[in-house]
């Protein structure tokens, strides 16, 4: 079964409890998630089914426009560079 994820951008650009609220929710992370750019990193490592996460233009703008916004995007990006069942997709 492959995960599918759909990331608002809008979501993402607040303040960073509401965004990690927002990715503790759409990746169904346990209660214990930390909140905080490392336990991202951490979750998202531990993925062992295939997920890819979907990013269209306006999020992926909105998001690279926004400073903890654009830190996400980059643990996103790292992370699926070092775990297999990761995978980041733009939509056109």
């Amino acid at each position: 079964m492959k995960w599918k994820i759909e990331l608002d951008g809008q979501k993402l650009t607040g303040d960073k409890t509401a965004a990690h609220e927002y990715l503790q929710d759409i990746f169904s992370f346990a209660d214990y998630y930390g909140r905080n750019l490392d336990a991202l990193h951490d979750c998202l490592s531990e993925v062992h089914t295939d997920m890819e996460v979907w990013l269209d233009q306006n999020t992926l703008k909105e998001m690279a426009e926004g400073s903890y916004s654009y830190r996400i995007l980059t643990v996103l990006f790292d992370t699926a560079t070092e775990n297999p069942y990761l995978t980041i997709r733009l939509k056109r």
